[in-house]
């Protein structure tokens, strides 16, 4: 049985500590939360105990921290659980800044304990399905992605999504998730290029556009907005020599396939797909404790969380001086 423990009972901890909940060899022992109202409602609704503090989390006697506070903070809590011995499950993205994350990656390893990185997107049953696609050569050789991914302006405690310090704007907080996921799929990025609205006052309406070269040829552009009226979408398309995959968060169908008739070269049948019930973060979390109790094999490492930040950050560079940047 392994025991967890969650720091955090705001949207992304109220996520984590339910799906924690539906584990049957997972205890969720207890709910930190500096507000207590929302501890104890989160704990009593997910059968766990509601503590104050990361402190009084440690003294529970879990396996497992999962950190689900906000970025700026990702460091001292991570480096907190090291020093307990706990393994740690991080939310995206890893820390704020490249020496953060480095420093909670060697804090972790110098303690012999695991370091896992909330990049769900990687457990979202279209993304999977689409790198199944690339993955086993049906696409044939891939040209071009593109991919999009945003709303509205998130809003949280003391509004620190609006810190461009603490957040990083939607560069680093929202489209880490398809820069993870690109490179999952195509290997290293060698340039990044980007414009973003950075240095500007709209009311926090935040928009980056991005193209990635990968070290594989394939080109991708990537376009993130916290600036969109009407709900969060996502909306992926990965083109190659036999065929195209295309994805939508707003249609029924959230996954379309046309790949070529081998025999003519001629358009296929597109052949919609739709995604588990499971959700996403469960998948997650799931493998994370397979991981842990089972000796699976991680998906995604703190490494891969901290190349994804890297590349956030060469998009931030390239906004700010006007140039490519070489990774």
């Amino acid at each position: 049985m392994l025991k967890v423990g969650v720091v955090g009972a705001g949207t992304m901890g109220s996520a984590h500590s339910r799906a924690y909940a539906a584990m049957p060899d997972v205890e969720l022992v207890a709910i930190a939360d500096i507000r207590a109202q929302a501890a104890t409602a989160l704990a009593r609704e997910c059968g766990a105990r509601a503590v104050a503090d990361l402190p009084g989390l440690l003294e529970e006697g879990v396996d497992v921290v999962d950190v689900c506070v906000p970025t700026p903070m990702h460091r001292a809590y991570v480096e907190q659980c090291a020093g307990a011995g706990k393994h740690v499950v991080c939310e995206k993205p890893l820390a704020r800044t490249l020496e953060d994350a480095r420093a909670m990656m060697d804090a972790c390893s110098d303690a012999g304990v695991e370091l896992f990185v909330g990049q769900v997107v990687r457990f979202f049953p279209e993304y999977r399905r689409a790198r199944e696609l690339v993955q086993a050569g049906a696409l044939g050789e891939v040209g071009t992605a593109r991919f999009t991914r945003g709303g509205g302006f998130p809003h949280a405690s003391d509004d620190w999504y609006a810190s461009f310090a603490q957040s990083g704007g939607v560069v680093v907080d929202l489209m880490i998730h398809d820069f993870d996921f690109l490179r999952w799929c195509f290997g290293p990025v060698r340039r990044v290029y980007a414009l973003t609205t950075a240095g500007r006052e709209f009311n926090r309406l935040d928009h980056a556009l991005v193209s990635l070269r990968f070290e594989s040829g394939v080109m991708a552009h990537v376009e993130g907005t916290w600036a969109h009226p009407a709900g969060f979408a996502t909306r992926f398309e990965i083109a190659g020599a036999n065929g195209i995959v295309q994805h939508d968060s707003e249609q029924a169908a959230p996954i379309h396939t046309t790949l070529r008739n081998p025999e003519t070269g001629g358009a296929g049948v597109a052949v919609p797909e739709s995604p588990t019930l499971h959700s996403p973060y469960e998948l997650e979390l799931r493998h994370f404790a397979d991981c842990l109790l089972y000796g699976a094999e991680p998906e995604v490492t703190a490494e891969d969380g901290y190349e994804a930040l890297r590349i956030s950050h060469a998009a931030l560079e390239s906004a700010r001086t006007g140039r490519a940047v070489t990774l």
